[in-house]
């Protein structure tokens, strides 16, 4: 008989519940209290979800992989402290950043701290087989920095092909989604095949979510946001709009911006978005995007389980699909 399936909502109140109760503290406080400061920000909690929902759909305990949850949420957290400072950024979730806040050495030193404590959460979970859960953990670490190392790579390059770019978001972004959801499967038991198949679920979901940021940096509300918007245009990132725009524009305007490195931020902005908006690069971006929620599913359907225990994670692709309406 299957167990009772959790509704999405469900699953997010007992993740959010779990990683408010997080308090890490300890001497100096200094070196703890950005930790909790930035993880009482909030944001979308979408890759501990994904390790729950991925547990619950495969019918295993939810609550048995609550401490992996933790340890990939403070995890993804950390990458977020050490990415802000690389990318000079003043806001997170609408909120100073840790290093605007403290400055760069606290910045960079709560944030190793704060990796050390991602291990020590998932390690606190009872599992079947730990070895497996820290090795898919240990290559999505990595993975996320290798991606931001492409990512600063990119930034000083003139040419980055659209293949390139997607790479690097699969490594940057979303290998931890896939991630958290294949720990979760391993947590519960499930066969390596649907293991896989999550994973490439999480993946392609994860790309998909990365191009709709791109998308809302050049053209989403900053307070629904929580950053700076067209922050990527001023800091010449090769996202997808950006690399389509160069390819498309035959005013040269994109190429006169990557040459100019002293500008006025709100103009260079507004000119980047237009380009985006006449060559159709916009759109361009929303149909890449759907294109990989696709895949995504696709893979969903594959997965050897019955479609009601899938529910909760078609709800949940919805649920991040609809941030730009």
């Amino acid at each position: 008989m299957l167990n009772k399936q959790l509704s999405l909502d469900e699953v997010m109140n007992l993740v959010v519940e779990a990683i408010e109760s997080i308090n890490i503290s300890g001497t100096p406080k200094e070196l703890y209290e950005p930790i909790n400061y930035i993880l009482s920000l909030g944001g979308k909690r979408l890759r501990p979800a994904l390790v729950c929902l991925s547990c619950d759909m495969f019918q295993g305990e939810v609550a048995s992989a609550l401490h992996a949850a933790k340890g990939i949420e403070v995890f993804h957290n950390f990458s977020l402290v050490h990415d802000d400072i690389m990318d000079n950024a003043n806001l997170r979730r609408g909120k100073e950043t840790i290093h605007e806040k403290w400055g760069n050495n606290v910045a960079i030193l709560s944030g190793d701290a704060m990796l050390i404590k991602a291990y020590d959460f998932v390690l606190q979970g009872k599992y079947k087989d730990l070895s497996e859960v820290l090795t898919i953990f240990n290559q999505a670490a990595i993975e996320v920095c290798e991606g931001q190392q492409l990512d600063m790579d990119y930034e000083t390059q003139n040419e980055v092909t659209v293949e390139e770019y997607i790479n690097m978001i699969r490594l940057k972004t979303s290998v931890l989604l896939g991630a958290a959801l294949k720990i979760g499967a391993v947590i519960s038991g499930a066969s390596e095949e649907d293991a896989k198949l999550i994973y490439d679920f999480g993946v392609n979901m994860g790309v998909g979510f990365q191009l709709m940021d791109d998308y809302l940096d050049a053209f989403g509300d900053p307070e629904k946001f929580g950053k700076k918007v067209g922050g990527d245009i001023i800091s010449n990132k090769k996202t997808f709009l950006f690399i389509k725009a160069v390819e498309l524009d035959e005013s040269g305007v994109m190429n006169t911006w990557l040459d100019t490195n002293d500008f006025d931020e709100k103009e260079k902005v507004d000119s980047v978005k237009s380009v985006y908006k006449k060559t159709g690069v916009d759109l361009l971006c929303v149909k890449e995007m759907n294109k990989y929620y696709e895949i995504a599913l696709s893979k969903l359907d594959l997965i050897n389980v019955d479609e009601p225990q899938k529910k909760a994670l078609r709800d949940f692709s919805d649920y991040i699909r609809k941030r730009a309406q």
